[in-house]
């Protein structure tokens, strides 16, 4: 059934393609690389009808565009190797930790990559190899090659990077706060994570690939945040190697539908963070503003609004209704509130 090899079009310094990476690895799906070039780019783009990668092209002409659509549908194909939980409770937890994951990180990725001087030659490098070499990051180039590359990450930042942050509200005039941020919730990660190989347990879920993808993407390559990490490198990397495995059957998520206190922590920082962070952002959107205010604890910051927030949020909010989670034990958490809200308008 699906037989062949499935491409992943896309670039490896991508949190979001190195997230769907980490699923096509542990549900052991045969996959290649398609680096989405400055070639090749117009192309790609025409076909999936977005700009944004990554793109998965399947064996039998599907061509899917955005992970959160991707993820379960390979969950749905490759049943001996599922990556959703089926009981409320994990099932729920999976969505919206997927959901904080997609929509937080990216903050963190863009300012610890652009903000940094010591990062923008070994980044435009790298991204010079993908964009216009075609290939991969770990292939040495010639001098010839070099050349055509040099100055790349220049480019980039001048052309892409610096608007991001700014955009986000992540600039380097926030660089104290984004890393008391990303410390404060590497914290709270690990203090579960060592007590459990997984998010929800002994099993990998689309959270868990969501968490993976910034860190093979972003913070386990670029300088900077590498030494943002610390004393803490090495219990990183053993997590991101597990979810880099291929899964095996005999592993499982938390028996019962049990949701151990260790993520107590974590939801009360999602809600408290990101999930404040959305609905002002959301807000905005729906009332055609294109910027609004925040202090999340740090100081005051402004971001532009992000209107694919509420399709995100919509979209959790679909998997809750189709559970029983009311009679579960994330049915009294205040975490869900955010989602089963009607608007945000």
């Amino acid at each position: 059934m699906y037989k062949g090899t499935y491409k992943l079009v896309g670039q490896e310094l991508s949190m979001f393609s190195r997230k769907l990476e980490a699923q096509l690895r542990y549900q052991n799906v045969p996959y290649d690389w398609e680096f989405k070039t400055i070639a090749s780019g117009d192309e790609v783009n025409k076909r999936s009808g977005t700009r944004f990668i990554p793109i998965l092209r399947t064996p039998d002409g599907w061509v899917i565009n955005d992970t959160i659509s991707i993820g379960p549908f390979l969950n749905d194909r490759f049943i001996d190797c599922p990556v959703i939980p089926t009981s409320p409770a994990l099932r729920c937890s999976c969505f919206i930790l997927e959901d904080f994951f997609n929509h937080w990180y990216p903050r963190h990725a863009l300012h610890s990559r652009w903000c940094y001087s010591n990062n923008i030659d070994v980044i435009g490098e790298r991204f010079g190899k993908n964009s216009i070499l075609n290939k991969s990051i770990e292939t040495p180039i010639n001098d010839e090659e070099s050349k055509q590359i040099k100055d790349f990450g220049e480019l980039m930042l001048n052309s892409f990077g610096a608007k991001a942050c700014e955009i986000q509200g992540a600039g380097p005039e926030h660089s104290t706060s984004m890393k008391k941020d990303f410390t404060n919730l590497l914290d709270l990660l690990l203090s579960h994570l060592k007590h459990h190989d997984f998010l929800l347990g002994n099993r990998a879920c689309l959270a868990d690939f969501a968490l993976v993808g910034p860190f093979k993407g972003h913070f386990l390559l670029d300088p900077e945040p590498i030494s943002w990490l610390g004393e803490n490198l090495g219990a990183v990397e053993s997590y991101v190697d597990r979810v880099w495995q291929h899964g095996s059957d005999k592993q499982d998520y938390f028996p019962d539908d049990d949701l151990p206190e260790t993520l107590d922590p974590l939801f009360d920082y999602v809600e408290n963070m990101y999930q404040k962070f959305a609905e002002w952002s959301i807000n905005a959107a729906l009332n055609d503003k294109k910027f609004f205010n925040l202090d999340l604890g740090y100081g005051p910051f402004e971001a532009r609004s992000m209107k694919r927030l509420e399709k995100a949020r919509l979209h959790v909010q679909d998997e809750i209704l189709k559970t029983n989670y009311k009679n579960s034990p994330i049915g009294n958490k205040s975490i869900l509130n955010f989602y089963l809200k009607d608007s945000l308008a």
